[in-house]
């Protein structure tokens, strides 16, 4: 798919600023499109939008199909009387510059059970039946889901593994019987579904007709504690008793002397090739569903990706097995009207990589902050072809500011002199390298120029979304309602003229 010159901004919508402790699908989302459009901006970049578990991480669902109900927005439950004006009166003291996810998940839920209280009682007959056609049109992946989540419940939210051997094998009277005792619960979590996907699709509306188009994610690899791997076993290398036999991860390299086991379950490419990789064609339909373009993670791993055995504690042993490769993307796009993706390419990226994601003429990504280590660097501009994203950093990255103030001097010294960026009177380089970057970008010939928000309001190491190798602390990050100002949004909005973004 051929993708015209644009720009943007990445931004989780949890980072969103507004009252109720993290970002959600209200008001504020609206005005950050409002945002976008008037900075002539044409992406808005998020991460998986799925529903977190542990570590709060978007990229380890309980579903690749369903979505986050911590992002929906009280006020638009307010606004369609699915809330009493008195549950929102008083919130809890949430911090304003970042999601304290152990507070907010409770409250959150306390709230929504409430909302479906109220929807079982006294919801308009135009609720009802938008309810019921929501099922009927999502029944392909929402039952199982909705089962599985009653399920997680009933069992103290266990991981399925240490469910009874009925439930965790899909014993058919076992999972009649649950979808009998547990048919309120059942119905609650599809009641969440309905109510993300009426708001989230309500946006996605609102941004098109804004000129805004939305580039969502797919990461690779599933988590093993998903209605996913439990509904469809036969899909994923398992052993008799149901738990992974090989795992997901990647190999020992600069950074990592142990690799990195991510510990996902891995696909049995072979039954996938034997379906027409039916489950991946109805799993892109669905994200294009709310999506207008993907970028799909780890494109390295359709090449080839990294096997380690299960029960290993690094990354070490293990071994590299050819993915499904062009078989899987020529099925993509016989089964989709194109192929609106970014081949997320970073990484340990060999020959048979690069031969796939340009036979296919995907778009490859290029992160300026891994730029400077030399003039012949691949993610320097002047050496970009016209069909790649540059990215500042990612939500993996530090961000621009934080990168800059603890670079080793080598490479702060290069990106100076690259840049060309001389400190002003009594300030520091570090004070313009943010923005010396994002017009790096911007200037560049790649097609798509996009920066975390972070880097535009040139915060430090302390506004970082994710660090790969830390436990907690991750995905917390907030943005301030100030911040969008009018000052901001005409400093972008004069990059966007100036390199015809």
């Amino acid at each position: 798919m051929k993708f015209e010159r644009s720009s943007g901004i990445l931004l989780h919508p949890t980072s969103l600023p507004g009252p109720y402790g993290i970002g959600d699908l209200g008001p504020q989302a609206y005005k950050f499109v409002d945002f976008l459009a008037g900075a002539g901006c044409k992406l808005w970049q998020v991460l998986p939008l799925g529903p977190t578990g542990y570590g709060d991480s978007p990229y380890q669902c309980f579903s690749a199909f369903a979505g986050n109900p911590y992002l929906i927005s009280p006020e638009r439950l307010l606004d369609e009387d699915l809330l009493h004006p008195n549950d929102l009166i008083g919130p809890a003291e949430f911090p304003a510059s970042r999601v304290d996810f152990g507070r907010i998940i409770p409250w959150k839920l306390n709230l929504l059970e409430r909302a479906f209280i109220r929807f079982q009682n006294q919801a308009s007959p135009v609720i009802r039946q938008a309810f019921d056609d929501f099922r009927a049109e999502q029944s392909d992946w929402l039952e199982d889901y909705a089962l599985f989540m009653a399920i997680k419940e009933s069992n103290g939210g266990g991981g399925w593994d240490g469910w009874p051997a009925p439930l965790r094998q899909r014993d058919p009277q076992a999972l009649a019987q649950a979808r009998r005792s547990l048919a309120d619960a059942v119905l609650r979590f599809m009641f969440y579904q309905f109510v993300f996907f009426r708001q989230w699709r309500a946006l996605k509306a609102y941004a098109a007709g804004r000129g805004i188009k939305i580039i969502g994610d797919i990461p690779i690899f599933v988590a093993y504690d998903s209605a996913d791997v439990w509904a469809n076993p036969e899909l994923f290398y398992l052993n008799e008793n149901s738990l992974p036999s090989v795992v997901a991860g990647v190999p020992p390299d600069y950074f990592s002397p142990t690799g990195q086991l991510w510990g996902n379950p891995l696909y049995n490419w072979e039954v996938h090739k034997q379906t027409g990789y039916d489950w991946w064609l109805k799993r892109f339909r669905a994200i294009l569903g709310m999506v207008d373009i993907v970028r799909l993670d780890h494109f390295r791993g359709f090449a080839g990706y990294w096997e380690i055995p299960a029960g290993e504690t690094t990354a070490v042993e293990g071994r590299w097995v050819p993915g499904p490769g062009a078989d899987f993307l020529q099925a993509l796009r016989n089964g989709l009207a194109s192929l609106p993706i970014i081949a997320e390419d970073l990484g340990e990226i060999t020959p048979d990589v690069i031969e796939l994601r340009d036979r296919f003429e995907l778009p490859g990504m290029k992160i300026l902050q891994f730029a400077f280590s030399g003039p012949d660097n691949p993610f320097l501009p002047h050496l970009y072809p016209e069909n790649c994203v540059t990215y500042t950093g990612t939500h993996d990255n530090d961000t621009a500011r934080g990168w800059y103030e603890t670079a080793p001097a080598a490479e702060a010294d290069f990106a100076r002199r690259y840049l060309n960026l001389q400190p002003c009177e009594g300030s520091e380089p570090s004070q313009g390298f943010a923005w010396s970057l994002i017009r790096a970008c911007w200037a560049s010939t790649a097609v798509f120029a996009l920066a975390p928000m972070q880097d535009l309001l040139n915060l430090g190491s302390e506004a970082r979304m994710n660090f790969p190798s830390k436990l907690g602390g991750n995905w917390e990050w907030r943005m301030k309602e100030e911040d969008l100002s009018a000052e901001l949004r005409d400093r972008l909005k004069a990059l966007n003229y100036l390199y015809l973004r």
